[in-house]
C-alpha cells in the first residue's frame, strides 16, 4: 500500500500530515529515507517514523457477495443481517461500507477502519458503483441517454449526477453512479418510466466482485485492494 496510506493507519497522522512527514525525511523504510508519499510498502518492510519502528496495520477489510434476503444492518428484529454470515468474532467489529437493499445482491465491503469507510461513502468521493439490472420493460436509447445526463428523482431538489449507462440486452443494463441516494438506482429507472426487477452490484471503484465468490461468502481484501480507495 502507499506509504501515506500506511502511516495514516498506524499513527495518529492524517493523510496530508503523513505526506508532510515523509517530505521532511522523518520516515525510513528498511533503513533508507523515503520522501515520496506514493512509495509502495509491503508487509515485512521495517518502517520507522522519527526512528520509532511502526507495526503493520491490523484493521480488517473484507469483500462479501451479499445474497438476497439479508439486510445491511448490525441488527434487525425481522430479517437476517449480513453480519450473520460472518464469523462471530468478525461481525461484532465490522462496519458496512454503504448499503444494499434487502433483495439486492452483489459486492459489499466491510471494515473496522472508519476513515477508509468515509473515503468510499463520502459525497465528495469519486468512487463509481456499477449495478447490473434486469428491467420489467425494454429500455430505449433515449432513456439510457437521460440516465447518463442525470434525471430528477421524486422528492429531490437537484437531478442526479451524470452516470454511465450500458446496454446488455433489451431489458438488461449496467448503470454506474457516483452518488448513493436512498434507493437511487430504482428511483432513476422509475424516473425514465421503467422498473427494476433484479439488481446486482458487481463493482465499486476499481474493485470487481470475484466470479468465484458465491452468494453469502466473503474474503479478506489484499493490501493492494485496500489501497484502491
Amino acid at each position: 500500500m502507499r506509504l501515506d496510506f500506511y502511516l495514516s493507519h498506524v499513527t495518529d497522522l492524517a493523510r496530508k500530515a503523513a505526506k508532510i512527514a515523509a517530505s521532511k525525511k522523518r520516515v525510513t523504510v528498511n533503513g533508507e529515507i523515503v520522501k515520496k508519499a506514493n512509495y509502495m510498502v509491503q508487509e515485512g518492510d521495517v518502517i520507522c517514523l522519527d526512528d520509532v519502528q511502526l507495526a503493520w496495520p491490523s484493521e480488517g477489510y473484507y469483500v462479501m457477495h451479499k445474497p438476497a434476503g439479508y439486510v445491511c444492518a448490525n441488527h434487525d428484529p425481522e430479517h437476517p443481517v449480513v453480519l450473520d454470515l460472518l464469523s462471530s468474532h468478525l461481525g461484532q467489529e465490522l462496519n458496512i461500507v454503504g448499503r444494499l437493499d434487502k433483495d439486492t445482491t452483489g459486492l459489499l465491503l466491510l471494515t473496522t477502519d472508519g476513515q477508509w469507510l468515509h473515503r468510499i461513502t463520502s459525497p465528495k468521493s469519486d468512487c463509481g458503483k456499477r449495478y447490473r439490472m434486469t428491467l420489467v420493460e425494454p429500455i430505449s436509447d433515449e432513456a439510457l441517454k437521460e440516465l447518463e445526463e442525470g434525471v430528477m428523482l421524486n422528492g429531490e431538489r437537484d437531478p442526479t449526477l451524470p452516470a454511465i449507462a450500458e446496454r446488455i440486452s433489451d431489458c438488461e443494463i449496467y448503470l454506474t453512479i457516483q452518488e448513493g441516494k436512498y434507493h437511487q438506482v430504482k428511483r432513476m429507472l422509475a424516473a425514465v418510466g421503467n422498473k427494476v426487477e433484479l439488481l446486482h452490484r458487481d463493482q465499486i471503484g476499481q474493485l470487481t466482485l470475484d466470479a468465484d465468490i458465491q452468494a453469502g461468502e466473503f474474503r479478506e481484501l489484499t493490501a493492494a485492494e485496500v489501497a484502491y480507495f
